[in-house]
């Protein structure tokens, strides 16, 4: 936000020096990132008036002025083409000195004297503008000192605001801050409404009141925008860094750097029918200010008639039913829309506005009528013209609603680390226009004013007193802090114990954005809806991911698509999903697999990984973390449909594990066999405490077992079995071979088992462990259809 000096000082003056009044702008959190002076170093220059104007005898593109310098009258030689009779405009008279240290002397030009110089915008430093003589007002006083005249012992302050103070985006907002610093008052300027002196209305329709909650429009008739601005808003303008255009459009910026809040003024007969504020169409255009045209998308709020849209709301009008000097009629436009429905939507098409800056970080929802006053009353002193009545539209059920915050003198006085007199800190909350509804004990509750949104929770409240009373003034106390260690639950791994477990297999670890595109997620997880973002960084990274497999894809995906053989990546992280009117945000682990299971050297082979490689892994995890999970066979859209494993800690499902679905695969267009799991990270962290067990000195006896089952019976159900009648002596189980040949029969295979038994304190005898072998085999026949094989 730049601002001159000048213009500050007229809301408030405070009786302090330049650089003070920075430093204590800087202090109060609104940093100052610069200052400049508003013209080029220059003396000797006045305000001239050329009396005369006669063509050189020896040179085209030259003029012989007669100019008046209050003093006396010289002659001049010019090239500038808009020259003439009667202009005022900046003469540096013989012994000025210009921007460069340019010193003006009695010369001759072609032959004819030339005593001093008419002056352009450039060559004194004002702006970049060489293209003429900078044209001076016809009432400006001849021979007057131009520094004095422009009031030019000014500076222009540059100040960088954080996102969430809009409300100092405009002189109001700044001089309101330093009244509150330094106990000014501030003089604002009458903001009385302009009386309706015609009858006609517009006729305004809002369709999308979210997104537009206040839209206010008036007609001025008869204006006319053939007149100059005023020199004294030209000035402010430009030492705010806008360019002069015409009077209606001079004069809405001018009102926006003054209140804070964006207009628009719309050439009234280009507008077929009324205003309607609405939602763009698919594949609607729109030719903006700037002659681009654009395609608008469907999120996008447009101002339109009721033929075409007139402008980007928010952002830029359009071309078509922008003023020029031939308009006579002009529709006043001011609004408030809602910051969410403004972020990011000039950026999408390109273009960073004035108006877009403000409306993204909120401005006032009460300023749109005072400020359409303002701009009336101006347009009518510098146009001419007749105002109609101000029709408004607006939703109260979407308009904020008024917060209010309560404070505690006994937290504030302990985050500040001093004791602030009770009666200072009403003051400060007073004068930030915070005012107190309520008062107990030491406790204050405020109601916060419109213009600062930003104002929301008690530490706001903290913040704002600390830094009006001077961060500088706070004691200076050496911080506390207790080392006590933090209790840990000796049965709660940590997740770095995952991480290096993962590493140590040779996997690499992966951080993606919890940001995806919505249509990989869409292939991977079809049946869960993203959440998706209000202002996402790009089309490709709009929701929040539903699985970590939308970021890992991507990251194969580029891995692969630079030659990369052999990727294993594993990630931890949170996913999102809608849950009612909330989001269930869970801890994960996921991992992807593609490539040879060992890397290519001399000894490992060229062996790709497959489904159990990767299973195994995982179960070398659980054992190390101590909880004991069961892969069940199951169906997940995203892998493949026999080689697809979901993963139980009791009953409870806690993650997949499996090969892509090759019709998934062939929409990423990934290469190779590609491995993916996914579990819920909280839940598999969760195991035993370690208990020391002595080992047994006895011998182990083990006895082998050869049985005939059906194909679809997984082993983890012969795991279960055996265990649950092998009594609690039974020491290992290990399945040592598998058969399936037509000697068994369609559908069968055989299933070699080793069973181990062994007692702590004894040798066990031969009739417990046959007893213990029989119980096993009647189980298998009876439970799951098991014939010994023979």
């Amino acid at each position: 936000m730049k601002f001159s000096e000048k213009w500050l000082r007229e809301w408030v003056n405070p009786a302090i020096g330049t650089q003070e009044l920075m430093d204590q702008i800087t202090m109060a959190g609104l940093e100052v990132d610069g200052f400049e002076s508003v013209a080029g170093a220059f003396t000797g220059v006045v305000v001239g008036e050329v009396r005369s104007v006669a063509p050189h005898p020896d040179a085209d593109k030259l003029r012989v002025c007669e100019v008046s310098s209050g003093d006396e009258t010289v002659q001049v030689v010019c090239g500038a083409p808009n020259v003439r009779e009667g202009l005022k405009v900046p003469f540096a008279v013989v012994g000025a000195v210009l921007p460069g240290d340019f010193r003006i002397k009695a010369a001759k030009l072609r032959g004819q004297p030339s005593n001093g110089m008419l002056c352009a915008e450039s060559e004194l430093g004002l702006s970049d503008d060489s293209a003429g003589l900078m044209e001076l007002p016809a009432d400006a006083t001849t021979g007057q000192d131009l520094r004095e005249y422009l009031g030019l012992d000014d500076i222009t302050i540059d100040v960088d605001l954080t996102p969430n103070r809009a409300d100092c985006l405009s002189l109001r907002g700044l001089a309101r801050e330093v009244g509150v610093l330094t106990g000014e008052p501030v003089r604002e300027p009458e903001l009385a409404p302009v009386p309706a002196s015609h009858d006609e209305k517009p006729a305004i329709s809002v369709d999308a009141p979210a997104a537009c909650p206040r839209y206010l429009g008036r007609i001025v008739r008869n204006v006319d925008l053939s007149v100059d601005t005023p020199l004294w808003m030209v000035e402010k303008l430009r030492r705010s860094g806008i360019r002069s255009i015409d009077p209606a459009v001079d004069i809405t910026n001018y009102v926006m750097l003054e209140l804070g809040q964006p207009l628009h003024a719309f050439d009234r007969a280009e507008i077929e029918g009324g205003i309607v504020v609405r939602m763009a169409r698919q594949d609607e255009e729109l030719v903006l200010l700037d002659g681009q045209t654009v395609k608008l998308t469907p999120d996008t709020l447009v101002i339109a008639d009721h033929a075409k849209p007139l402008a980007i709301g928010g952002v830029m009008g359009g071309e078509h039913s922008g003023v020029t000097e031939k308009t006579r009629d002009l529709l006043l436009e001011a609004a408030w829309f809602e910051p969410i429905a403004m972020a990011g939507k000039a950026r999408e098409y390109g273009l960073h506005t004035d108006a877009s800056h403000r409306f993204e970080r909120g401005v006032d929802y009460e300023l749109a009528r005072a400020a359409m006053e303002r701009a009336t009353a101006l347009l009518l002193e510098i146009t001419g013209g007749e105002a109609g009545e101000i029709v408004e539209v607006a939703s109260d059920e979407h308009l904020p609603k008024p917060g209010q915050v309560t404070l505690r003198s006994d937290r504030l006085n302990a985050v500040l680390g001093m004791s602030i007199d009770v009666a200072r800190v009403e003051d400060i909350l007073t004068r930030l226009g915070l005012a107190i509804i309520d008062q107990t004990g030491d406790r204050w509750t405020v109601r916060v004013p419109s213009y600062r949104p930003d104002i929301g929770i008690e530490e706001d409240l903290i913040e704002e007193v600390g830094r009006v009373y001077g961060y500088n003034n706070l004691p200076v106390t050496e911080p506390v802090g207790s080392l006590a260690m933090r209790p840990a639950k000796e049965a709660v791994r940590p997740v770095s114990a995952v991480r290096n477990f993962f590493v140590a297999c040779g996997y690499q670890e992966a951080i993606t954005y919890s940001f995806v595109d919505p249509k990989v997620q869409e292939i991977l997880d079809p049946e869960r809806e993203g959440i998706a973002l209000a202002n996402p960084i790009s089309a490709d990274l709009a929701v929040m991911r539903t699985t970590l497999w939308s970021g890992l894809v991507k990251t194969l995906e580029y891995n692969q698509k630079r030659q990369q053989p052999r990727i294993r990546l594993f990630e931890t992280g949170l996913r999102f999903v809608k849950d009612g009117d909330g989001i269930d945000q869970r801890p994960m682990l996921a991992g992807i697999v593609t490539g040879g299971q060992l890397p290519e050297n001399w000894a490992n082979g060229r062996r790709a990984a497959d489904f159990f490689d990767v299973k195994g892994e995982l179960e070398a995890l659980f054992d190390l973390l101590g909880v004991e999970v069961r892969f069940a066979a199951g169906q997940h859209p995203a892998l493949h449909p026999g080689q697809t494993a979901e993963l139980f800690l009791g009953d409870q499902p806690v993650g997949w594990l499996g090969g892509m679905h090759p019709q998934v695969q062939k929409k990423l267009d990934l290469d190779g066999t590609i491995l993916m799991f996914e579990l819920f990270l909280d839940s598999i962290v969760s195991g035993y405490v370690p208990n020391f067990k002595e080992f047994s000195k006895y011998p182990e006896v083990r006895r082998d077992l050869a049985i005939i089952i059906g194909n679809e019976i997984a082993f983890a159900d012969v795991d279960r079995v055996v265990r649950n009648n092998a009594g609690n002596r039974l020491n290992g189980l290990r399945a040592f071979d598998v058969y399936e040949g037509e000697k068994l029969g369609e559908g069968k295979r055989s299933l070699a088992l080793s069973l181990f038994w062994q007692h702590p304190e004894r040798t066990l005898n031969d009739d417990e462990v046959h007893e213990f072998f029989d119980r096993v085999v009647k189980a298998l026949q009876e439970e799951l259809g098991a014939t010994l094989r023979s």
